[in-house]
């Protein structure tokens, strides 16, 4: 190639030179950009610009919590029984047709839907959670341990699922504010964030490790891996962790009195 370019420029090397240097200036800087390096250092995903994450993951997941609150018995469940999950059902189905394959679209109105799909879940959510626990301290649950077992299970997990949504919406401006980076101070610390030599260059979390953290934190009742940076994620923690710890302990110590 400098042959081609000292011919080019009337036999000057000197010019052939500085030409040269400049055409390797321009490929370095265009894969640089490609993948995403500034400098020597490589630019994690989570901090720049990307295409998004997929939509199924979370359509997967509201789909399970929806089904999950359908199966639980009548005595539970806001009536009619059906309202709820239908508002649920139709926000879901416009969210995916407006933005079906990546969640990457700029769009208060999606954003508002999305958020309330969530609050239409926790809400529905809370109404059983309620509703089990008062019929507990009453004395009121007629179901025997393995009913009773099977819809506290189900509130629970639901109650992990609806968690792992808000984490999933709320961190770092929702799914299009992280595809866009545009928030550099996350309010969730994953440990591929802390260490990005342990996670490929494409790494950004997506809603399997929100519903991760969620699950983690019901489990245990206290961080594990997932660190909560900003106060709006400890105080969200905290509750989630206290509807998990009152859910468990009730249903558990109930079963156990009904077995005896």
């Amino acid at each position: 190639m400098s042959d081609d370019i000292d011919k080019s420029s009337g036999d000057d090397p000197t010019v052939a030179r500085h030409l040269l240097r400049q055409l390797e200036a321009v490929i370095f800087h265009s894969e640089h950009q490609v993948t995403g390096e500034v400098g020597a250092q490589r630019v994690p995903a989570w901090k720049r610009d990307t295409e998004g994450e997929p939509r199924w993951q979370v359509s997967l997941g509201v789909v399970a919590a929806i089904a999950l609150q359908v199966t639980l018995p009548g005595e539970v469940l806001i009536r009619p029984r059906w309202v709820l999950p239908a508002v649920a059902v139709s926000l879901l189905v416009t969210l995916i047709v407006a933005n079906p394959r990546r969640i990457n679209r700029e769009s208060p109105v999606l954003r508002a839907a999305s958020m309330a799909l969530i609050a239409v879940i926790s809400l529905s959510n809370a109404w059983s959670a309620g509703r089990l626990v008062t019929d507990l301290v009453r004395g009121d649950a007629t179901a025997d341990a393995a009913e009773l077992l099977l819809t506290g299970g189900a509130i629970w997990l639901t109650n992990v699922i609806a968690f792992g949504l808000w984490y999933w919406e709320l961190d770092r401006g929702g799914p299009v504010g992280r595809a866009h980076g545009r928030q550099p101070h996350p309010d969730f610390l994953f440990v591929q964030m802390q260490n990005p030599e342990l996670a490929r260059p494409d790494w950004e979390p997506t809603f399997v490790d929100y519903l991760y953290l969620s699950f983690t934190n019901a489990a245990a009742f206290s961080p594990t891996d997932v660190l909560p940076l900003s106060r709006w994620a400890k105080l969200t923690m905290l509750v989630q962790s206290a509807v998990s710890l009152t859910t468990v302990a009730l249903v558990v110590a109930r079963a156990v009195n009904t077995l005896r």
